[in-house]
């Protein structure tokens, strides 16, 4: 499989606090990742160096061979790439869901209004949004806005979209709407790594689940491994919480 990520031996702290120590990490095109683990354990963190709105105090990422955090390096061109899905979604609350969905490709990619909209059109039906383009973003539910903020990643033309815990803002009831657009870009063939909470989602979705702790990866392997026969012993304590549910 061909590598498009590669994180060789970063480490990040803050303060006095080491988030990320010496973590080494790859994604190959196509490949599904969930990253999982309790809250504080650097799965976020990651997420956000992979995607330079965090920058390691030390260590490598290469986005397809090329080091990121070379200061040469365009971050802008690295982020219409390298897509990033929130938590709390970072729509602009006082747009329509049609001007948040053509801001940046306008803005970043140069494209004309019209191009912009056709696409912004394609990737709102592709998320069951449509009907609502015209619509102000502050009359959306939460789920809404999730499904709009996948619909602008898609409109951005990324090789790979990071999700960081993209349901833990919902309603129960609006959880199932954001995995089942997430499912649907699976089937599509996105690269995605997604920082999740949703453990049954998790080994049913990904290629390979990658438990964290501490700031270090202890543990990763397919959904088989890990949720079925986890080696490291906290992984096992961790995974205890959520044995019922899968």
């Amino acid at each position: 499989m061909k590598k498009i990520i590669d994180i060789k031996n970063i480490k990040k702290q803050f303060d006095n606090n080491i988030v990320l120590r010496d973590v080494n990490f790859s994604v190959n095109k196509g490949e599904i990742i969930s990253i999982i683990g309790s809250s504080g354990s650097g799965k976020s963190t990651l997420l956000r160096c992979i995607n330079l709105l965090e920058k390691p105090d030390a260590g490598e990422i290469y986005y397809k061979g090329e080091n990121i955090l070379d200061p040469a390096i365009d971050e802008n061109k690295v982020r219409t790439e390298v897509s990033m899905v929130f938590q709390n979604f970072n729509l602009f609350n006082n747009m329509s869901v049609m001007e948040n969905m053509v801001l940046a490709p306008i803005k970043v990619l140069k494209q004309d209004e019209d191009e912009a909209r056709k696409i912004a059109v394609e990737n709102l039906k592709k998320v069951g949004m449509l009907d609502f383009r015209e619509q102000s973003v502050k009359t959306l539910s939460g789920g809404q806005k999730q499904r709009v903020a996948i619909a602008r990643a898609l409109s951005m033309n990324p090789e790979i979209i990071l999700f960081d815990e993209p349901t833990s803002a919902l309603d129960p009831e609006m959880v199932g709407e954001v995995l089942n657009t997430i499912k649907k870009l699976a089937a599509d063939g996105m690269t995605m790594v997604l920082v999740t909470h949703e453990m049954s989602f998790a080994a049913e979705i990904s290629d390979r689940i990658v438990f964290m702790d501490a700031g270090v990866i202890l543990e990763e392997g397919t959904p088989e491994e890990i949720f079925n026969n986890p080696k490291n012993e906290r992984t096992q304590e961790f995974l205890k919480r959520f044995s019922k549910n899968l």
